[in-house]
């Protein structure tokens, strides 16, 4: 790794943009994303980066464009630009765009420059982050611009170890973040109603519960029995933030969506609670899911199906 170090595009970026300032990363991406690269590099680099090292000088720079295959929302460039810094103390990076911005096919997002062995050994881990990055936050957009007037919301079915990264792409592409991890706030689902005995033990368990105090609470609901529960037991003085509406939408035989269910739970609701409908949100589904009142619409779709935005990193050397 100490050979991998130091880039300039042998062809001109198209309609050369002003240099536009990277976004601040986030604290608890900050905080995790020096261990990622060491991690990501060591996993693709292992004892060296053979070819590289067999085929280019150490002397030689290089520079690079970063090229958008397709259409999409960039996200992760401040990501990309860490793994460079990993091999090159003070890579010439520029971006044309900003984390959150649109790109069409063939735009050119930005260069990078440096010396030639740091970029080829830097360029897969880069681009994995940015194109999944990318990949969230374009599913995301879609997503959120088709679910309005709702809130789109993520999950935690994220991929281990990433999941700070994955909640930003969330953010950038438009959608909010769901609770970060299980520490966050009090989310009782199905399987904990059964463990609990029911959905009033839950709920009473969790009211006694000395660590859930500061914490949003919500619980989920699969049937409109148990709606009618959670707002008795609401009337009653039991805390409760958010009813989580789980599975209330049917696909119907015309490709429509009957979305009944869902619509009497949030007219029981009333807005005595916030509501959240769950239960595969998808890009064609989420209008009529928002159309049914519910403040909040919650994918995991977002982030444990999404699919890479193409960005292409294109070399050269002198």
């Amino acid at each position: 790794m100490a050979e991998l170090r130091n880039w300039r595009a042998n062809r001109q970026p198209q309609a050369a943009s002003p240099p536009t300032a990277l976004l601040p990363l986030p604290p608890d991406v900050a905080a995790m994303l020096g261990d990622l690269i060491d991690r990501g590099l060591a996993e693709d680099v292992g004892a060296g980066d053979v070819t590289t090292l067999a085929t280019v000088p150490a002397e030689r720079p290089a520079s690079a464009r970063f090229v958008a295959r397709e259409a999409g929302v960039v996200a992760g460039l401040a990501v990309a630009e860490r793994v460079f810094a990993r091999m090159d103390p003070a890579p010439a990076v520029t971006w044309s765009v900003s984390d959150g911005d649109a790109v069409h096919a063939d735009d050119v997002i930005g260069t990078v420059a440096g010396a030639a062995r740091g970029l080829l050994t830097a360029e897969r881990l880069a681009l994995n982050l940015l194109q999944r990055m990318s990949g969230i936050a374009t599913a995301t957009r879609r997503m959120a611009d088709a679910a309005r007037p709702a809130v789109l919301l993520d999950t935690r079915k994220t991929v281990p170890g990433l999941r700070a990264l994955d909640k930003w792409a969330v953010r950038l592409g438009g959608g909010a973040n769901h609770r970060i991890g299980l520490f966050d706030m009090v989310l009782v689902k199905d399987n904990h109603i059964a463990a609990a005995g029911g959905v009033e033990a839950a709920l009473r368990a969790v009211a006694a519960h000395p660590g859930a105090g500061a914490l949003p609470v919500e619980i989920e609901a699969r049937t409109l029995e148990e709606v009618d529960e959670v707002l008795r037991l609401h009337s009653a003085g039991i805390r409760v933030d958010r009813l989580l509406l789980d599975n209330m939408v049917r696909p119907a035989a015309d490709g429509s969506f009957d979305t009944s269910l869902l619509r009497e739970a949030v007219r029981r609701v009333a807005g005595a609670l916030q509501t959240e409908a769950s239960g595969t949100i998808t890009l064609e589904s989420a209008p009529a899911v928002a159309a049914s009142g519910v403040d909040f619409v919650s994918s995991g779709a977002l982030t444990h199906s999404v699919r890479a935005l193409d960005v292409a990193m294109e070399i050269g050397v002198g």
